[in-house]
This record gives C-alpha cells, structure tokens and sequence, in this order.
C-alpha cells in the first residue's frame, strides 16, 4: 500500500487537504525525492490568504523549503539515487539571456515548487535534477530536515549579502529579524560585517543578539521618524560610520521598508528581500544625492547553495535555535499560528 499523500491548497483561505495516492513518478532528467523537512515560509502565507495568486491552477500543495533523499530517478539523473539533497527554492532554465549573464533569479522559465508544481508539502514531490544540491555529510546535532531551510531563510540572504559585497569592515543594520533575517544577521556576522537588527519582537532581538548581532533596536510603537533615530543612535553608539551602511530589509512590511529608505546614507546601499503588497513613497532622488544604490532579491542562484550550506557545515551559522520541527498532520494548525505570529522560529513541517 502507497505511503504517499500531500496537502493541498484547493481555495484561498481555506485548510489544506490531504490527499494520498500513488507516488508521482520522475521523467527523464528528474527524480522523486522523499521529503525529510518543508519549511513555512510566509509567501506560502502570501499564497493561501494574502490574495497572491499560485501560477500553478488549484489545487496544488505548497511549500518551497525541501530537503530529502532521492528514491527514484529517470533517465539522465541516476546518479542522484539515495542521495540526501536540498531543492533549490527557483529553479531557472540555465540556457536563456539572463540565465547566461548570471541573473538565474530573473529567469522568466524558473520554476519554483509549491508555485509551478507540487511542492514538499507532501510525502514526495518529483522535481528536476539539475540544480539539486547534496546535502549530506552534516554536523551532529543536525538533522537533514533542519537544513530544507537552506532553500530560502539561510541562502536568500545570503545572496543578498553577497549582491551587497558585504565582507570584513562593513556595517549593517537588518530590518526584520524573523524567518530570513535570523539567518541573514548570521551570515552578515559570519562576512565580517558589524550589524545592527532591527524588529518589534524583543524574544527575535534576544536571539539575534546571540548569534551575532553587535546592538539591536526595538520600533514597536514608534512613528516613521523615531524609528529613524533610534536605529541612528543606536548606529551612533556601536561606532558605526555616517556613511557606507548595508541596509538589508528583511521584514517585508510597509514600516520596514520605509524605514530602510530612510537610513539611505553616502555611498550606502539598501537591499529589499522582504515582499509585501502595499506602495510605499520614497524619494528616488536619494539615491543620486547619495551617490548610492539600491536593489531587490528574489530567491538565490543554485550557484550559491554550496557556500552557503558550508556556513552551516562549519558552525558560523546555526540552523536549530532558528527552527522548530512538526508533524506534516498538524500543518493546518501550524499555518494558522504562523499567520498569527504565534510561532517565533522558522517551522519544519516533517512527513
């Protein structure tokens, strides 16, 4: 009898079903892995109550953050057989324009699981081999399902902090210290950077501090203007300089996004990684006055999956005070409290 099953999102706003069948077999060039973990990410949120349309037609199972071991392979992708692997959260052609120019992110053929197809939201999905990345040889203490994480919350900051060149001597100060911005205050310690975080919750201010953070600053309740000079001053105190700071907006709210924009300094940068809806009003003209710069993150290339997964194979950046691991069977609850931000680390749904 078929172990298979999958929760599918049939409307918006609605709790998953679960469905259960036959496992989905690979064709050529793919394989079907056995999912260990599925991280929530809040775009699966966007997704199933927050009106962002799947591209796929419904119903679909969810869920981009997958790690597994691969049991079945077609023609071309034998060699995966066995191995433990995570799936990259975008998935991009690799022959277009922008694939070759080394912006697989913007890839208008990229696929991207629980969006395109049927996501690790399930007991196995069947994805393409080309950008599967081996995963196994973790440290104790680790298990294969805590890293499914690496697929978006660890290395979409980390490209981001790579696309910033932030290194040894830089300063930062990262809005939104959640799901990707735990991982991302790591990663900027782990780059040599001094870094500021910056949230509403002073349980993620307490964790950032401890793996990294050099000060943090609590905006719950301030106004635009006051969150500005709090983070100044806070700037002020830890030495940092007027000019040259790395502003990375990991909060994905309209607050967060305003405030990094007006932290703007000479030659800065600000990186938007958070995604919400809603129009903020900026004034573009900083930039030019600046002389600064300005960019958005989506994701993060295959290429960069290995050095990134080394950051946590060493240690520089841990993944189990960040994540919390639950049944697959308790998903409708889980969702739930993470829509109500009753679940302060990054939840690992395990089949």
């Amino acid at each position: 009898m078929s172990d298979f099953f999958r929760w599918l999102m049939t409307a918006p706003g609605q709790p998953l079903v679960r469905e259960t069948g036959d496992p989905p077999e690979p064709g050529p060039a793919e394989v079907r892995v056995r999912v260990a973990g599925c991280g929530v990410c809040h775009t699966d949120l966007g997704f199933l109550y927050g009106g962002v349309r799947t591209k796929h037609e419904l119903p679909l199972a969810l869920g981009h953050e997958i790690a597994g071991i691969v049991e079945a392979a077609g023609a071309g992708a034998e060699e995966w057989l066995g191995r433990e692997v995570v799936v990259p959260a975008v998935l991009p052609c690799g022959e277009c324009d922008l694939c070759r120019s080394g912006h697989e992110c913007a890839c208008r053929a990229q696929l991207m699981p629980g969006n395109d197809f049927h996501g690790g939201f399930a007991s196995h999905l069947v994805v393409p081999a080309r950008w599967l990345v081996p995963a196994g040889d973790l440290p104790d203490g680790l298990q294969l399902a805590d890293v499914a994480v690496l697929a978006d919350a660890v290395t979409t900051p980390y490209q981001a902090m790579v696309r910033a060149e932030t290194g040894a001597g830089d300063h930062a100060v990262l809005i939104g210290a959640g799901g990707i911005g735990g991982f991302g205050v790591q990663i900027a310690a782990a780059l040599g950077a001094r870094i500021i975080a910056v949230d509403i919750d002073d349980a993620r201010l307490e964790r950032a501090a401890a793996h990294g953070a050099c000060a943090t600053v609590n905006t719950r309740g301030l106004e635009a203007r006051e969150a500005r000079q709090a983070v100044q001053a806070a700037c002020r105190e830890a030495g940092f300089p007027s000019h040259g700071l790395k502003v990375f907006e990991m909060s994905g709210t309209p607050a967060g996004q305003e405030l990094a924009w007006s932290l703007l300094t000479f030659a800065g940068t600000v990186a938007i990684v958070g995604f919400c809806l809603d129009k903020v009003p900026v004034r573009l003209s900083n930039l030019m006055a600046f002389d600064a710069r300005a960019f958005g993150n989506w994701g993060c290339r295959p290429q960069l999956y290995a050095p990134a997964l080394d950051l946590i194979r060493s240690g520089r950046v841990r993944v189990t005070p960040f994540v919390r691991r639950f049944p697959m069977a308790e998903i409708n609850q889980v969702l739930t409290d993470v829509r109500h931000h009753r679940i302060p680390e990054r939840p690992v749904l395990v089949p």
